[in-house]
């Protein structure tokens, strides 16, 4: 099995590439009052070899860390930074340039968040493996003791405070609560914020006396404070590994109600829902043991809790966590609230099937996701069947699978390719194709269970929930391999089926479609079934899945799908299963099934001219190609393919009328049932059909919902061609159910009938939806839904008519108003109204009444706008979208008053209300709906190329909001708001109205660095600055400057070697200052960008010109943007560990600044070093970049121009002087045509100031010594010894991947030099520039004359070198380096 093999995957994890969390203690005190939240946590974490653990920590202040109780070096990088550059998106002129910048936005944001950006230096000493000994070798522990011993465990401690609490955790008056958005755990403690990092945690929470800390977990004790006012302690502890994302909690002045069956349950909510809560819950027991003796083991967790919060403050309707989820309140009702229950026990269901599956176990990886949702939503709908109904199961299965099949057609349904999973970084989850997949995985599984049989499936089910053989590993994961494996050897389902299973149901989209008629053959009594067979997906939209999915077969998708499909033949003998249609090979199929049952021989006598074929008397001609013999002369009655829903498939079967009234009214199934009903509505209106509908509508026997479907078909058949036969049929069943006789009017209201008050309650609107030929409402359906409303009466009624008072209105907003029917216009208007007015003072159960008025009068307003002045209607909604009414009803007036911007000014006006709209709604689910509903209106708006009328200030805008805070606070949000900006572009399928998703948007993969690549190089970053600190490590500063490629050749010489330090390299965008210690050096800190460049001094020996090269790439800690690179030059000085020891003799060093952030991706560089003497003057402290980091964040940076000045360079001499003033001027300029001057960044650095052993300047023009053969040889032979001493000194760093990282750059230098060549000769093509040609040659060769002034200084120093020598003796040499980097161009 996968399970030995996977845990030595997770022994190697924690051994060599990252840390591992083996335990977490979180402390918490919350001020609720003060909107404070402080405290501290301490981790166990197993320390990989380079000593540097990363975490994940964002909106948070870190205090101070300590490693085994000693303070340890950290740094902090931002995930979320706000850009204010004011030119940002000034290249964005359309909607498909915007959406260009939405996705480059999106997925980088993104792929950050995958980044650790905490990072703790723990230590560079690690435990020596101890051998292994022979016979432990073939122990299954044997591996377990040894990794033991390699781990180096450390004890982080952090204490930290929640700077912003918006994010993953909010407070709203008393109340605050967490939620489980995506790779939001992080806002409210340090963490390893992966779904792959699981431990046990300690958790404890202080809040005040008065108040309750619900939290995942036991609950251990309680501690009451003696403080004044006293303060109580919260100790939890959940001893099952988990995700840090299923820590949740809730603090708030809350109700607790033990389960009163089950005392390992316990329901939480706040006093004003405590008896709907009461009334809601009291299945949940029921579920809880279903589940239980369904898998044959006890609840993992021990103890589950649910919390319910207001609506208002909850992200979605459930948020989980490990023995713990947090409902909305909406979902309580009251014992008089019929039309919630159902949903309410679905949910509630399925929030503890998923502690199973998704909490307690896991998915190994983003592609096996999938799984663990489908096998949650098999739970459920087990539940379903066995509480619900078999019937309300496989409706529901059915009403899934046709959805499914309709929207899986491209690459975005895949369940398990990297695609639609691990590409899309978690976003596959959110809304329209969320519900798909789920939906699919659910019904992929419910195939498998067919194939292998109900008891083999749950063998399967109870293997991988049983508790693990080996209690040293916990870890409960699963992967798609592993289903796999287990449904061979326990599903006992051979491997050839599931080699072809997986591959098509799992790996790839698409579902058949098959197309099928008949014949039958009355000489040989059989069937004659012909099948064409498609796929509802493109072959190009599984070219992409199928090459990410090496295991897997490639294949077209219309190659078909494994196994056979049954055909169900009902004769009059009884039924018979066929299976006999192959899902694979050829797409046209024609089959002969043998008929059982036999009739005598019959004549056939042909219909005279003035009989009907339906066997009426006015319907002339109406079908006359309809066969009508297949009851008479065979024994057929009706045939079904797939009966059972084997297979997830669109099935168009061609059957005669008769035989589709047969299936409708002997077929009990009320999958067939609801098959007919479809099938019969797409025949012409007869009266057969109206019949038959009409016969099922009234069968109290008949499954309801089933019911309600013939309801809505007999109001589609009902025309003046058969007499509004349809529409009479309707108002006939309503009033034999609800009217007194004797006075004609509406009995008052009894609701104890549930499946007939749901019957009843669809008819007004399926009354409503008749139309006469002039696409208008008959004068008796208006006349019909005004009676309902006028005479409803519920006095006497146990239950609430709120529910059915919203259908009633929701019928006359669905009303078509004609000549005849305007009269009643306006007494359906002063009914609406006055139901509205009665909602305000007796508010209904969550505002239904007044949503469904509001919705009703927006719905009349747009249909007889010419009539009615919308003013009016919007000073009536207005008033809904206070911030003191209902959730519920402020965000239906919201959605109105788009509806009416957009039909009066169009998307453009409804766009900029929408973002007004955001800023007002306070509650982030509010912030979804409105965000889900402005997509809604794009997709109306059309689906061209063209831009909708969007301007471009409204497209920035979006954009904006995409970056800004809220986007960031709401996951959900910044989905929708990506997809609006590509639904503008013309970027959607317009059938069915779906939304974008990450999996079609471009992008440019050499632009996006992954995820493993960025946490590396953060990682090797921090090592750098780490050891950057030490005392004996040499430290530098770094100089960068933009540059523009013009470079003459002569500034580079090949042959030329440099030495390297024995330090590890160090990314040089990035530079991280010491902090101060005090108040004036952190003035003189602040200050640096002020200061003129420093005094140098430079030597005229060990002079060392680089070759070009590329350096390794660096983490880009604040740039939101994809950009091409161009080249940039960089000067960069180091000194010796000699001259380092005698600064720090001087000066105490300077303590690092928490969470800075200097650097950012600027691409390759090539370096030029020159080497410098020691200094007296250690006054001036090392500058930094000082860029602006508007200038580094956008990704329409404009041309920039950078000066960098090495000024009064003062060499040690008795008499002679020499003084130069060097000025490095590059201009980088964007090829790009549409760009605009840019601001003048100034990007000034200062080198530290260098004193020589006496005081004397350089003067006099500085000319290029010329060097002998002897002195060449001397350098020759000095540099070798160098280099053996430098191969000497890094052997023992052979294995150190930073140093192979360097040596695998210099020998890919020579390839890199022609790249960077092309790029400095590569013209400029913006007009704009052409005019500064001549200055950047004349700067550019500025930049040559470095070569020419460091060898003119060596000849000029060699005169002083006896000086130098009797006043200092031996001293090391500074090293000056100047390198050149590629700044980025953004892609036009």
């Amino acid at each position: 099995m996968a399970k030995p093999r996977k845990q030595k995957n997770e022994e190697q994890k924690a051994d060599n590439s990252e840390a591992v969390v083996k335990h977490q203690k979180l402390c918490l005190s919350i001020d609720l009052e003060k909107r404070r939240i402080y405290g501290y946590t301490e981790l166990e974490v197993v320390v990989p070899e380079n000593g540097i653990v990363g975490l994940h920590a964002d909106n948070l202040m870190i205090e101070s860390v300590m490693v085994d109780g000693g303070p340890a070096r950290f740094e902090i990088f931002p995930h979320y930074q706000q850009m204010d550059s004011d030119d940002r998106w000034c290249s964005v002129s359309s909607a498909n340039s915007a959406a260009d910048a939405a996705g480059s936005v999106y997925v980088s944001c993104l792929e950050r968040e995958l980044v650790p950006n905490l990072l703790i230096m723990c230590s560079s000493e690690v435990v020596k493996p101890v051998p292994k000994q022979p016979e432990q070798t073939g122990q299954e522990n044997g591996t377990q003791i040894s990794s033991e011993s390699k781990q180096n465990v450390k004890l982080i401690h952090i204490d930290f405070w929640v700077e912003k609490i918006e994010t993953g955790i909010h407070i709203e008056k008393d109340v605050m609560h967490t939620n489980n958005q995506i790779r939001r755990a992080r806002c409210w403690f340090p963490c390893m914020d992966d779904s792959s990092q699981r431990c046990c945690f300690d958790l404890e929470f202080t809040v005040a006396n008065n108040l309750v800390a619900a939290s995942t977990g036991t609950l251990m004790y309680q501690v009451l404070s003696n403080d004044d006012p006293p303060r109580k302690t919260y100790v939890y502890r959940i001893s099952v590994p988990v995700a840090a994302q299923w820590i949740s909690l809730a603090v708030a002045p809350f109700e607790i109600f033990p389960d009163r069956h089950n005392n390992l349950i316990t329901h939480i909510c706040l006093l004003a829902n405590s008896s709907k809560l009461q009334n809601t819950v009291g299945f949940l027991h029921s579920a809880y043991s279903h589940y239980e003796h369904y898998l044959s083991t006890k609840f993992p967790f021990g103890s589950y809790t649910q919390v319910f919060i207001d609506p208002e403050m909850a992200v979605s309707s459930l948020s989980l966590g490990a023995s713990m989820s947090i409902f909305s309140s909406q979902i309580l009702f009251d014992e008089k609230i019929i039309d919630q229950t159902i949903d309410t026990r679905i949910k509630l269901a399925y929030g503890l099937a998923r502690q199973w599956f998704g909490v307690y176990i896991t998915a190994e990886a983003a592609n096996d996701e999938w799984l663990l949702d489908g096998l949650a939503w098999f739970l459920t709908d087990s539940f379903i069947k066995q509480f619900l109904g078999n019937n309300e199961a496989r409706y529901r299965r059915y009403k899934a699978n046709c959805a499914v099949c309709k929207a899986d057609d491209s690459a975005a349904t895949a369940l398990s390719s990297s695609d639609a999973s691990k590409a899309l970084y978690g976003t596959q989850c959110i809304g329209f194709y969320g519900k798909i997949r789920s939906w699919k995985s659910v019904a992929v599984l419910q195939m498998l269970e067919k194939q292998m049989g109900p008891e083999s499936f749950c063998k399967v089910l109870k293997n991988l929930v049983a508790p693990p053989k080996d209690t040293t590993r916990p870890h409960r994961t699963l992967s798609t391999k592993e289903f796999r494996h287990l449904a061979n050897e326990v599903g006992n389902l051979e491997r050839p089926f599931l080699r072809e299973f997986f591959p098509r149901w799992v790996g790839s989209s698409g579902c058949p479609v098959l197309k099928m008629g008949f014949s039958y053959n009355k000489r040989k009594n059989l069937v004659e079934l012909a099948a064409l067979r498609g796929c509802t997906a493109t072959p190009d939209s599984n070219s992409s899945v199928s090459n990410t999915k090496p295991d897997f077969v490639k294949r077209e998708a219309d190659v078909g799908w494994p196994g056979m499909m049954s055909i169900r033949v009902h004769e009059l003998d009884g039924m018979y299963d066929h299976p006999v249609l192959p899902m694979a090979g050829e797409t046209w199929q024609l089959l002969e099934i043998q008929c059982h049952s036999k009739l005598a021989a019959k004549r056939f006598q042909k219909p005279k001219k003035g009989s009907k074929h339906d066997g009426s008397d006015d319907n002339v001609d109406t079908v006359a190609s309809v066969d009508m013999r297949s009851n008479i002369d065979s024994p057929l009655q009706w045939l079904r393919a797939d009966p059972e829903m084997e297979y997830l498939a669109e099935i168009h079967f061609n059957q005669p009328v008769p035989m589709w009234i047969n299936q409708l009214e002997k077929d009990k199934d009320v999958v067939a049932q609801a098959q007919a009903i479809t099938a019969l509505e797409l025949f012409p209106r007869l009266l057969s059909i109206v019949n038959a509908l009409s016969n099922l509508l009234c069968d109290s026997q008949a499954f309801w919902r089933v019911r309600i479907e013939a309801a809505f078909a007999l109001a589609s058949t009902a025309s003046e061609e058969t007499d509004w036969a349809g529409l009479l049929h309707l108002i006939k069943f309503y009033k034999s159910r609800r009217y007194d006789e004797k006075i004609g009017l509406p009995k008052p209201n009894d609701f104890h009938d549930f499946a007939e008050y749901f019957v009843l309650e669809a008819i007004p609107h399926a009354v409503a939806l008749v139309r006469a030929a002039d696409k208008k409402s008959p004068r008796e359906a208006v006349e019909f839904i005004l009676q309902l409303l006028k005479y409803n009466e519920n006095n006497g009624n146990p239950y609430s008519d709120v529910y059915w008072l919203a259908a009633l209105v929701q019928s006359v907003g669905e009303l078509e108003f004609g000549q005849q029917s305007v009269p009643f216009l306006s007494s359906l208007v002063k009914r609406i109204d006055r139901l509205l007015q009665f909602d305000r003072l007796i508010p209904s159960y969550n505002g239904i009444l007044t949503v469904s008025c509001i919705r009703a009068l927006t719905q009349i307003a747009l249909k007889l706008s010419e009539f009615i002045p919308l003013d009016r209607i919007i000073d009536l909604i207005k008033p809904f979208c206070s911030s003191k009414t209902q959730w519920q009803v402020r965000i239906e007036a919201f959605r109105a008053l788009l509806d009416l911007e957009y039909h009066c000014k169009g998307i453009d006006a409804a766009l900029i209300l929408f973002v007004r709209y955001l800023e007002e709604e306070p509650s982030l689910r509010g912030q979804v709906k409105l965000g889900v509903h402005a997509m809604r209106l794009c997709q109306v708006s059309g689906g061209s190329d063209d831009d909708h009328g969007v301007v471009r200030e409204t497209l920035v805008a979006l954009l904006r909001l995409l970056e800004s805070p809220a986007a960031f606070n709401n996951v959900t949000l910044r989905h929708y708001l990506f997809c609006i900006l590509q639904v503008l572009a013309g970027r959607l399928q317009l059938l069915y109205f779906r939304p974008p998703t990450l999996c079609g948007v471009p992008r440019d993969e050499t632009l996006i660095k992954g995820h493993t690549e960025i946490c590396n190089e953060l990682k090797n970053f921090f090592a750098a600055i780490v050891n950057q600190s030490k005392p004996m490590d040499p430290s530098s500063d770094t100089l960068m400057l933009p540059y523009d490629g013009s470079v003459p050749e002569t500034t580079i010489e090949p042959n030329i070697v440099s030495t390297v330090d024995n330090e590890r390299s160090q990314p040089e965008d990035f530079v991280v200052p010491d902090a101060p210690k005090d108040a004036s050096k952190e003035e003189n800190y602040n200050s640096r960008e002020e200061k003129q460049p420093d005094i140098i001094t430079i030597p005229s020996e060990n002079l060392v010109i680089l070759d070009s090269s590329e350096a390794p790439k660096e983490p880009d800690t604040v740039s939101n943007s994809q950009e091409r690179k161009k080249p940039m030059l960089k000067i960069k000085m180091k000194q010796s560990s000699a001259s380092s020891r005698a600064e720090e003799a001087e000066n105490a060093p300077l303590e690092r600044s928490q969470g800075a952030h200097n650097g950012a991706d600027h691409g390759t560089s090539s370096s030029m070093s020159m080497e410098a003497p020691p200094q007296r003057n250690f006054n001036e402290p090392a500058n930094v970049s000082n860029q602006n980091l508007d200038d580094v964040n956008s990704c329409h940076d404009l041309g920039s121009r950078v000066t960098a000045s090495i000024g009064s360079a003062k060499l040690a001499g008795d008499g002679d002087s020499l003084l130069k003033e060097l000025q490095c001027t590059a201009d980088s300029s964007k090829v790009q045509a549409n760009d605009v001057d840019p601001v003048n960044h100034n990007k000034f650095i200062s080198l530290r100031a260098l004193n020589g052993a006496d005081d004397g300047s350089l003067a006099g023009p500085i000319q290029k010594p010329v060097l002998g053969s002897k002195d060449k040889k001397d350098k020759k032979k000095k540099d070798k010894e160098k280099k053996r001493k430098k191969r000497d000194e890094h052997k023992s760093h052979k294995d150190d991947p930073e140093y192979l990282e360097r040596k695998r750059l210099k020998k890919e230098k020579k390839r890199k030099e022609k790249e960077l060549a092309k790029l400095m000769v590569a013209p400029a093509t913006d007009v704009k520039h052409k005019e500064k040609t001549e200055a950047i040659k004349e700067e550019a060769a500025v930049v040559a004359q470095l070569t020419n002034m460091a060898t003119s200084v060596e000849e000029a120093v060699k005169r002083t070198e006896p000086v130098a020598n009797r006043t200092e003796g031996t001293t090391s040499t500074h090293k000056l380096k100047i390198k050149i980097k590629n700044r980025t161009l953004t892609r036009p």
